[in-house]
């Protein structure tokens, strides 16, 4: 009997573990068919991003399930677990859940579903989609999914990201780059070219929007350009090889879908990429441009200058220098400033009341911080953000709901602090013995 209790309790631990199971209406999409089912796919797709622990996404779960069964054989309703697949969830800028994308004609150019968490406001924006997409359709605006082969034969636009190489532009572009190439050898009669190719050129835009152009995708005919197919020993096609600075050129051996080949252009993009800048909130800019534009914001409050002088201060700067290379990976936003210039953003996340050096993680969409509760150290920061990074630790929200006023500061000048100057007292011409008899 006890077995069998076991058993159950399992089962049900996983059914909501997954959030969804084969008997719901919701397709599970997974890095191995999310290619097949959504990107080559003729139909209009609702897509939803979500973590198995996310409140809000177990909240929207029903209604997501409801409105997949009401647009069965209309519209195809998916779900991603991001959390288990962060390279799907990455290369559709997934910062937050759930978060919910429309895949219409252009399927390399998903909207973000802005509506109501409701069946009925779910259904009615699929339908409102599906409208837009069979009008352009019927104007013969939208020409759906063009074959990679047409394109490279007239340079139509689904290639203007992949850069033709050559042999006499091979190096002069690649060699001594300090971006990173994936360079792709093929030959105009492969069948199995002919199949990467929209799938390299798919990838080619997502990269490069990604990666602001730091990894490039390249193609070399290699019938024509036997000078680099000879150096580089290219016995079969397609040959995919990526060349970075100062290292030998090495196979690329991964998965031939445009998913595949953005999730190990965006490994490469994060291995190479310097840390993030560690900026002082010198003004209101600085904080809401930086926490604007990242997926979490760390923001430390030092000691004052005068409590820990200049060594005191750049051991606590090398240490946060050290957490950013770390965890660049996560591209989070790194911020300090001195207790007591910004009191007010203090406040708002809980600061002051037990000491500095402090740290708080803000997530500035939801407005919500964690608080490092830990020690100010390599060890207690890493064990903060690595709790952050799996989406554990206790949150709390920011005071008021929005960051407070920050006031405009001198950036710190690098060196130790000095005491404010008092005025000198000329007391030669003060008599004493006078002030001694006004006293008494």
């Amino acid at each position: 009997l006890l077995f069998v209790v076991g058993t159950v309790s399992c089962t049900l631990f996983l059914a909501v573990n997954g959030l969804y199971s084969a008997s719901d209406d919701v397709i599970e999409l997974t890095p191995t068919n999310f290619n097949k089912e959504v990107i080559q796919s003729n139909s209009l797709w609702l897509v939803e991003f979500y973590a198995p622990w996310c409140g809000h996404c177990q909240r929207l779960t029903p209604e997501w399930k409801k409105a997949a069964t009401a647009l069965k054989g209309v519209v195809k309703v998916g779900a991603v677990d991001a959390d288990k697949h962060q390279s799907l969830g990455g290369q559709y800028g997934v910062r937050g859940f759930p978060t919910i994308k429309i895949f219409g004609a252009n399927k390399n150019k998903a909207e973000d579903y802005q509506g109501g968490r409701t069946s009925e406001a779910i259904v009615d924006a699929a339908l409102s989609a599906l409208r837009s997409l069979v009008k352009e359709r019927l104007s013969g605006r939208s020409g759906g999914y063009s074959s990679g082969r047409q394109s490279r034969e007239s340079g139509g636009g689904d290639k203007k990201d992949v850069i033709e190489l050559t042999d006499d532009s091979f190096d002069k572009n690649v060699i001594n780059s300090d971006d990173v190439w994936m360079v792709e050898f093929y030959a105009p009669w492969c069948g199995h070219c002919k199949n990467l190719e929209p799938e390299w050129a798919a990838a080619a835009t997502e990269v490069k929007e990604q990666t602001k152009g730091k990894v490039k995708l390249a193609a070399v005919d290699a019938t024509v350009n036997q000078v680099l197919a000879s150096r580089y020993g290219i016995r079969g096609f397609p040959t995919i090889k990526i060349f970075q600075k100062g290292e030998d050129p090495v196979d690329y051996d991964g998965g031939r879908t445009r998913s595949d080949i953005i999730a190990r252009a965006l490994d490469l993009f994060s291995d190479n990429a310097p840390p993030p800048e560690l900026l002082e909130i010198i003004n209101e800019d600085v904080l809401k441009s930086t926490c604007d534009a990242h997926q979490l914001c760390i923001i430390s409050v030092l000691p004052h200058i005068l409590d820990t002088g200049a060594s005191g201060r750049n051991s606590y700067l090398d240490v946060m220098l050290k957490m950013a290379e770390k965890y660049k990976k996560k591209m989070w936003g790194w911020l300090w400033t001195e207790a007591g210039a910004q009191s007010d953003l203090e406040s708002s996340l809980g600061i002051g009341g037990f000491g500095y050096p402090a740290m708080a993680a803000v997530n500035a969409r939801k407005m919500k911080f964690a608080l490092l509760k830990g020690s100010f150290s390599e060890q207690g920061i890493n064990e903060f953000l690595r709790e952050l990074s799996v989406g554990r630790g206790s949150t709390a929200p920011v005071g008021g709901g929005a960051f407070p006023k920050i006031h405009s500061v001198e950036p710190w000048d690098g060196k130790d602090g000095e005491l404010p100057v008092e005025d000198d007292i000329d007391l030669s011409d003060v008599d004493l013995d006078d002030l001694g008899k006004d006293e008494l």
